[in-house]
């Protein structure tokens, strides 16, 4: 979504933001693009050694999976018929599928989701078979995230379309889109009708089938009985990465545990914890790290909750983008502090605004504070959580307590952004008078300057239950 004309930042209070679920001044809030990397030309495309792969009418090399739609082939179209009462239905390769680029077009009614997977897996001991893994989205809800990529009946969204405005406007609406996905290494990349649209880096499946998806309907919609149709659907698995796009500027969101791709680096993010060791961080109360209260193992740090000593970054930041990968346990609190207050950290008291972690379900903060402000991803005890991206759907997207979300706070200037897995759910300014008279109305009034001072460590709070964290990163602009 594009910013508001004749509308700054600056201009655009917090309440009025969330009030009318707008998504404004992105193209400044995400900062600078990744960095166009300098690669090699890829080879002649037209030298691409492209197999046919779209199914015949006997379905030969295929299978049907999941639900009971109907699939059929007519003058070369693959047509997926939602039917009511079953759940997501696919039409799934025979053949399995490791580095390789797709193209293919899709077509469907208005009303009915669909994709296609890539790597897909089907495993007895997960899910008792479900079909799952990475899919390529096909979306004509207002949201338009065709081509994002969705983790089906897995993480959920690893690349919503909400920052890439000119891939959500290439989305033709009951027409035909092309599709292009290159699934080399451990790099996805997509394109919609030649826009580039995603790319992530993660390693979870290097290997599957690919799969056409017909989504579930529910019983209102039987009558209009909609379709998606997919058409020249062809497949390079011959040395694919001879014939790579190059690269261009969609930021890459990275999945690597601990990790940072290539791309991540020259866009300039950092670990901000090495996953291993204490190096970077310190007590809020000591100089040292408390031992005691945090654990390190396998790859996470771990809170647990036992003694409230809260740990900070070495450094401190003024304009940045911090993501962080965490996993709650049944009816945990936690949060991450940004811009804190000098003076108060420096007698030992981590004071600042908060991206509130919570199980929302079980804790009983959840209920407390104003209007649910206190609740997971909330600008704690100021402003509640509440789906910007798409404001018919205030609810959040959040995988349970045992499973990791992400979570990312993005500040530059007045303005600041929290978004949960994918999703934005709060935007507000800094030092506005809308957000003064919150500050007021909170446990933080008679604070003055609360929340609007200019650069300090990060902290994680050690509060109540146990909490994973992983993957923390940043960049700054």
């Amino acid at each position: 979504m594009s910013s508001r004309k004749g509308m700054s930042c600056a201009s655009i209070s917090a309440r009025s933001i969330i009030a009318a679920g707008a998504a404004v001044c992105l193209s400044a809030l995400a900062g600078p693009p990744a960095a166009v990397i300098a690669s090699p030309a890829a080879a002649d495309q037209s030298l691409a050694p492209w197999q046919d792969v779209t199914p015949r009418a006997d379905l030969a090399g295929w299978h049907r999976a999941g639900g009971d739609a109907i699939f059929d082939v007519q003058n070369g179209e693959v047509i997926g018929r939602a039917v009511p009462g079953t759940p997501n239905s696919w039409l799934v390769s025979d053949t399995q599928y490791g580095d390789f680029i797709l193209e293919y077009d899709a077509k469907t009614d208005p009303v009915l989701n669909s994709g296609m997977m890539i790597r897909g897996q089907s495993r007895p001991d997960y899910r008792n078979g479900v079909v799952h893994g990475y899919q390529a989205e096909i979306d004509p809800t207002v949201r338009r995230w065709s081509a994002g990529l969705y983790d089906e009946q897995r993480r959920q969204w690893l690349y919503t379309l909400t920052r890439n405005v000119a891939a959500q406007e290439a989305f033709r609406s009951d027409d035909w889109n092309h599709y292009r996905v290159e699934a080399i290494g451990n790099r996805l990349r997509t394109w919609i009708n030649g826009v580039p649209a995603a790319d992530i880096a993660d390693d979870t499946d290097a290997r599957g089938f690919i799969a056409l998806q017909v989504h579930s309907i529910s019983d209102d919609l039987a009558a209009r009985k909609p379709e998606v149709r997919f058409r020249n659907i062809r497949i390079i698995t011959e040395t694919p990465k001879r014939f790579a796009l190059p690269e261009n500027s969609v930021a890459q969101h990275g999945w690597l545990s601990n990790r940072l791709s290539d791309v991540e680096r020259r866009a300039g993010w950092k670990l901000l914890w090495d996953g291993k060791t204490r190096t970077g961080w310190r007590g809020v109360k000591t100089a040292g790290f408390p031992d005691s209260s945090w654990a390190i193992r396998d790859g996470t740090l771990t809170a647990t909750g036992a003694k409230h000593d809260d740990i900070v970054t070495s450094g401190a930041y003024r304009n940045f983008e911090l993501s962080v990968d965490f996993r709650l346990s049944p009816g945990a609190n936690s949060g991450i502090k940004y811009l804190l207050d000098p003076q108060r950290l420096q007698a030992g008291e981590g004071y600042g605004l908060e991206y509130q972690l919570l199980d929302d379900q079980l804790h009983p903060d959840a209920k407390k504070g104003r209007d649910g402000n206190r609740t997971l991803a909330s600008l704690y005890d100021l402003i509640p959580a509440s789906n910007l991206a798409d404001p018919r759907r205030p609810g959040k997207r959040i995988n349970p307590p045992g499973e990791w979300n992400r979570a990312v706070i993005i500040v530059q200037g007045k303005h600041v952004e929290h978004w949960l897995n994918g999703f934005k759910m709060v935007e507000y300014e800094r030092g506005s008078p809308e957000f003064r008279a919150l500050v007021a109305q909170s446990k933080y009034a008679g604070t003055p300057g609360f929340g609007e001072g200019d650069q300090a460590p990060i902290l994680l709070q050690d509060h109540g239950g146990v909490v994973d964290f992983r993957s923390i990163k940043l960049r700054e602009f």
